[in-house]
């Protein structure tokens, strides 16, 4: 069983020609509503791919009974949530503009109570994004953790950082967000990747990163023809923690991840382009040749 610690959200996501500068305007070409919240997101991939996964959340009053409490029941999420009965799921606001650039505003909402909420003891477990107090308390009381700052990378303190960090197996990053964490920690990224042993860096359409038992591994893209990029790095953990506890080595987890990642871009949403087990395998084997049988791992 996985368990994925975050958000669960509503996304509103809009195209745009691009994005307005400070006190300037644009207008909005396209908006649609999607079921998303990156630990959501990671769930509902992991969830299709035939895994066992549960999702540790936060909803308010508007969310059970809905369409995606229906959806999330439907593939096979389990849910253990924390309601706020009085309060909104959370809600992304996400603007993306012709270059492929994007920004987000994020109403927490339920969310909220992650600050006082209990930590529960899991054997594995990857943090997304949430309150950076949670996942620390989550990170000191687990067994395997997996941690991907996501977009909330700039609310985490040196000291929450620091603390996460040291009880971290796997780290995800993009490279906007592993840049403020040598920041915000004032150390280098190699410095990181010693501390952590295993770190997976995300590069949008460039590729990725991985560093592994003191070995860098390039990752290239699946080429496929973008129609948005929102929810790409979500599914690429989904791909790489489904085929880790599979017992496949980190390269080829990697490899599954962009797979995975590249079937989501296809179409806008997060959710509504996730593939399972059997055409993420082919889509595989095009790219980067059969798929091995995985071995028995000894974490």
């Amino acid at each position: 069983m996985i368990h994925i610690v975050g958000h669960t959200a509503i996304d509103h996501i809009s195209r745009v020609p691009h994005l307005p500068a400070k006190n300037c305007s644009t207008h909005i070409s396209d908006r649609q509503i999607y079921y998303g919240g990156g630990a959501a997101n990671i769930a509902a991939g992991i969830a299709i791919l035939g895994e066992q996964v549960t999702l540790i959340s936060c909803t308010g009053g508007d969310f059970a009974g809905s369409e995606y409490d229906h959806w999330m029941k439907k593939i096979g999420i389990h849910q253990q949530f924390f309601v706020v009965p009085d309060t909104h799921t959370p809600t992304a606001f996400m603007f993306t503009d012709d270059a492929g650039d994007q920004m987000t505003f994020f109403e927490w909402g339920a969310s909220k109570a992650f600050s006082h909420a209990e930590a529960p003891h899991l054997p594995f477990v990857h943090m997304a994004t949430a309150d950076p107090e949670f996942n620390c308390r989550v990170a000191e009381r687990s067994e395997f953790t997996s941690f991907d700052p996501g977009q909330d990378v700039f609310w985490y303190t040196k000291e929450q950082l620091g603390t996460i960090l040291a009880n971290t197996d796997i780290l995800f990053a993009n490279q906007h967000e592993i840049q403020q964490m040598c920041t915000t920690l004032g150390v280098s990224k190699d410095t990181i990747v010693r501390q952590v042993g295993t770190a997976i860096f995300t590069m949008s359409g460039d590729g990725s990163t991985l560093y592994t038992n003191g070995t860098e591994y390039f990752i290239p893209v699946v080429p496929v023809t973008l129609a948005d990029p929102t929810g790409a790095g979500d599914s690429y953990r989904a791909g790489f923690l489904s085929a880790y506890v599979r017992g496949y080595p980190p390269l080829t987890c990697c490899r599954i991840g962009t797979v995975t990642a590249s079937f989501v871009v296809e179409h806008v949403g997060c959710q509504t382009h996730l593939p399972d087990w059997n055409a993420m395998r082919v889509r595989y084997r095009q790219h980067f040749g059969t798929l091995e049988s995985p071995v028995t791992r000894n974490d």
